[in-house]
C-alpha cells in the first residue's frame, strides 16, 4: 500500500502552504524520501521548457553557418534595440556580459564608445563559436555557461544585458535574482524577450488545423509570457526603477512554410516538454490554407507578428 509521507521537520512549515500547495507536495513525495530529497524537490521549478532540447536545436542550428547567417535578421534587430537601450544610459561599462548571447549578434551593435570588453554567455558551444574569426570594435570573451543559471560573485557585474534567449527559461524569477544579485548596488540590467502575442498567426493557424483534422488542439507553439507577468517578475526579483515596453517587429514570408523553415533554422524550434514530436502533413497543409485565408497581404505574402517585450 502507497502512502504519502511528510518528513517530520517539515509538518510545521508545511501546514503554512495554500491547501492547493499541501496536497500536489503529499502527491509529489514518494514516501522514501529524506528530508533534504523533500525540500529539493518541492524546491525545483516547474520544467515547461526541455532545455537540453533547445541547447542541440541551437548547435544543429549554427552548425549549418550560412543557413543560420541568413536568418540572423531578427536576433540583429533586436540586439542592435537593446544596444541603443543600453546607450541611452549614458554610462560607459568596463565589461558587459550578455546571458544567451547565440551567434554574437549583441556584439555587432556595440563598440569601444559603450564598453571596454563584452562577455558572451551561451549554454550552446557550436552557436557561440559560429563566428570565432569575426572581429568586433570591443573585446569579446565566450563563456559557455546556460543563461538559466548564471554563475557570477555578488555585486561583481556593472551590467547585464539578454536578447532573445529569455522566454526558454524555466525559472525566470530564480534568473533574475541571481543576475540582481550579481550587479553593484547601481548596476544595470537589460533584456528582451519574446512576448506572448508574438506568431499569433502561426499559432491560431495551428490550433484552428488541429481542431478540423483531429478535433483537438496540441502544443505547437511554445508559450510565453505577457508584460504584466514580467513586471511582476522584476518585482519579485528585487529589481528597482524597473521599467517594461513593448515592441512588434512584423516580417513578411512567401508562405508560413518559409515562417516554420526560418524559425527552424534559428533553433527557435518547439521545445515544450510535452510537444508532440512531429505534425502530420495534412495538418501542415491545412494550417498553411488557414494562414493564408485569415492573414495573406495583398502581395500574396503571410506576415508573422514578433512582440518584443524589454526591461
Amino acid at each position: 500500500m502507497s502512502v504519502n509521507w511528510v518528513p517530520r521537520g517539515l509538518q510545521r512549515a508545511t501546514a503554512q502552504l495554500p491547501v492547493a500547495t499541501r496536497l500536489a507536495l503529499r502527491h509529489y513525495s514518494s514516501g522514501k524520501d529524506t528530508a533534504r530529497e523533500f525540500i529539493d524537490k518541492a524546491a525545483k521549478p516547474f520544467e515547461v521548457f526541455d532545455r537540453n532540447a533547445k541547447r542541440m536545436q541551437r548547435s544543429r542550428a549554427a552548425s549549418r553557418t550560412q543557413t543560420s547567417r541568413e536568418v540572423d535578421y531578427l536576433r540583429d534587430e533586436v540586439a542592435a534595440r537593446v544596444a541603443d537601450r543600453l546607450l541611452d544610459i549614458k554610462r560607459r561599462y568596463h565589461t558587459v556580459v550578455e546571458l544567451g548571447a547565440g551567434c554574437g549578434h549583441l556584439a555587432k551593435a556595440v563598440d569601444d564608445d559603450m564598453m571596454d570588453k563584452l562577455i558572451m554567455c551561451e549554454m550552446s558551444p557550436q552557436a557561440l563559436s559560429r563566428d570565432v574569426d569575426t572581429q568586433y570594435d570591443v573585446e569579446v570573451e565566450r563563456r559557455v555557461m546556460d543563461e538559466e543559471m548564471p554563475q557570477f560573485e555578488d555585486e561583481s557585474l556593472d551590467a547585464v544585458v539578454s536578447s532573445l534567449s529569455m522566454h526558454w527559461v524555466n525559472d525566470l524569477p530564480g534568473m533574475l535574482i541571481r543576475v540582481r544579485k550579481a550587479l553593484v548596488p547601481d548596476g544595470v540590467f537589460i533584456g528582451a524577450m519574446l512576448g506572448g502575442d508574438s506568431l499569433f498567426e502561426l499559432r491560431s493557424s495551428l490550433q484552428l488545423a488541429d481542431v478540423e483534422r483531429d478535433g483537438g488542439i496540441a502544443a505547437r507553439v511554445s508559450p510565453l509570457t505577457s508584460s504584466r507577468d514580467v513586471g511582476n517578475l522584476l518585482s519579485r526579483a528585487g529589481m528597482t526603477l524597473s521599467t517594461v515596453d513593448l515592441d512588434d517587429i512584423v516580417v513578411n514570408y512567401p508562405s508560413m512554410l518559409h515562417l516554420i523553415s526560418d524559425i527552424n533554422s534559428m533553433g527557435e524550434g518547439n521545445a515544450v516538454v510535452q510537444r508532440l514530436p512531429f505534425i502530420k502533413r495534412d495538418t501542415l497543409v491545412a494550417a498553411s490554407a488557414i494562414y493564408k485565408e485569415l492573414y495573406q497581404n495583398e502581395d500574396g505574402t503571410v506576415p508573422a507578428t514578433f512582440q518584443i517585450i524589454y526591461m
